[in-house]
């Protein structure tokens, strides 16, 4: 994401004073369990969903270049360009799964959808810098130079791996896709990451500097990306890095969870793994989806709480997480207010946990739609955030939408209309590799879609 201080990104929020803030211990209450989601999506909503999705999924089918698939990390919400030509790479990994949901609605041809995915395959294995094979967070989309001072990123490849094993799985026929596939996954050195550390990933490398300071030692977004790392067959870590990083638990109201900051540490990894009914092995035993559901409510009850400063917030009218706003780029809190607060609303917070709790996230996001209409949802859905009182109790409106904001509401939207891109992702061997080596356990036996052959913690 383009932020106006790179030196607080979103991977740079777990390090910081603030990001800190989160992870004092104390005596905590008993774990408070949400309520089941067990009100089905109804068909008027499923209608909404619908359209929201296959404006979602626009973005990634128009803001990208032809030439090298690499996805906009931004445009505008009328689908101009901001131009810019700032490349994303995982809003590029969000792009490559957005193709097998086009094509699996038919708002694209499987064919429109094999090309595309091909086109970028190849340009990644055979043109795309790369060290080590890990790619920089930010690139030219026409050319793949580095743009912005960009670092070579672990969480940012990651998640484009997370989407080029999706297009291998959705298309298991096509011998090329599949090949490239293969090809760049296993050609990223994940032990080359650590740095030297046994156990935890190095958040990337600066070229000319050499690796960042930052490593990913507590929970966050890099769930997706330590899997990645165990299942790799060729540069694979040890298991135990599974539980080398800490989970800080964090106690607002009722509620009690591990948590790394804003909500999209919850949800980014959610997206492509399925982690229902699955608990990890000792020490940890942690169910990593009921913790995002409680996480959510968490963060609902947090902005409820600011209904006498902002009068707006409410039970359908709620969601922070990092986005731009109208005094900049803002790495929001969780359920702590850092200050920073201004009535901003963010729409991609709510839709990003429908995945997990359509019950309490979708009545937010009919509600913002019913509100403000067309001044907030525009052709590649919702404003990336926006403000109804702000400046003499006027309506601001960010005029941009962010890829990889959009990516996690299309993909959130997906798994919870049918848990599409959780099949199609769970299906490769990498992925349940890794989560058999890290000693994940069913809950639920005959739910899921991975039948775990093994407990062991031993890669």
């Amino acid at each position: 994401m383009i932020a106006k201080d790179l030196n607080l990104s979103r991977r740079s929020f777990i390090a910081s004073a603030a990001g800190a803030a989160l992870f004092a211990k104390d005596a905590f209450a008993r774990r408070i369990t949400p309520p089941a989601a067990t009100t089905p999506i109804s068909p008027q909503d499923r209608t909404f969903l619908e359209d929201y999705s296959k404006r979602c999924f626009r973005y990634f089918w128009e803001q990208v270049n032809e030439h090298t698939g690499i996805v906009m990390d931004r445009a505008r919400m009328d689908g101009s360009s901001t131009g810019g030509n700032v490349g994303s790479s995982a809003a590029t990994g969000f792009g490559l799964t957005a193709l097998c949901i086009g094509a699996e609605h038919g708002w694209i041809s499987h064919e429109q959808a094999r090309d595309r995915a091909l086109r970028t395959l190849a340009y990644y294995w055979g043109h795309a810098f790369h060290d080590h094979g890990w790619f920089y967070h930010f690139t030219d989309a026409s050319t793949g130079a580095r743009r912005l001072n960009s670092e070579i990123s672990s969480i940012d490849t990651a998640l484009f791996l997370a989407g080029v094993l999706t297009v291998a799985e959705y298309f298991p026929k096509d011998a090329r896709i599949r090949s490239f596939a293969k090809q760049i996954f296993e050609r990223v050195d994940f032990r080359w990451m650590l740095n030297g550390d046994p156990l935890i990933l190095s958040h990337g490398v600066m070229p000319g500097s050499g690796f960042l300071p930052s490593r990913w030692s507590a929970y966050s977004e890099a769930s997706i990306l330590y899997l990645l790392a165990i299942g790799s067959p060729r540069h694979g870590i040890p298991s135990d890095s599974w539980y080398a990083w800490q989970r800080p638990e964090v106690r607002y109201q009722q509620w009690r969870f591990i948590s790394g900051g804003p909500l999209f540490t919850h949800q980014y990894s959610h997206a492509w793994v399925d982690f229902r009914h699955q608990t990890d092995g000792d020490p940890s035993d942690h169910d990593y989806f009921e913790n995002s559901r409680i996480a959510t409510y968490a963060h609902r009850d947090f902005c409820i709480s600011l209904q006498s400063k902002y009068s707006d917030y409410g039970p359908n009218m709620w969601g922070l997480t990092v986005s731009d706003s109208p005094r900049g780029y803002m790495n929001w809190g969780g359920t702590v207010d850092f200050g920073n607060t201004n009535g901003t609303l963010v729409p991609c917070a709510a839709a990003g946990s429908v995945m997990f709790d359509p019950d309490i996230c979708l009545p937010v996001l009919r509600q913002m739609h019913e509100v403000y209409g067309s001044k907030v949802y525009g052709r590649y859905g919702f404003s990336d955030a926006f403000n109804p009182n702000w400046d003499n109790k006027k309506l601001w409106v960010n005029q941009d939408v962010i890829g990889i904001d959009v990516g996690i509401s299309l993909l959130s939207m997906e798994n919870a209309l049918n848990g599409n891109v959780w099949r199609w992702f769970m299906r490769n061997p990498y992925i349940q590799t890794a989560m058999e080596r890290a000693g994940f356990q069913l809950t639920t036996p005959g739910r899921h879609v991975i039948k775990l052959k093994t407990t062991t913690k031993k890669a």
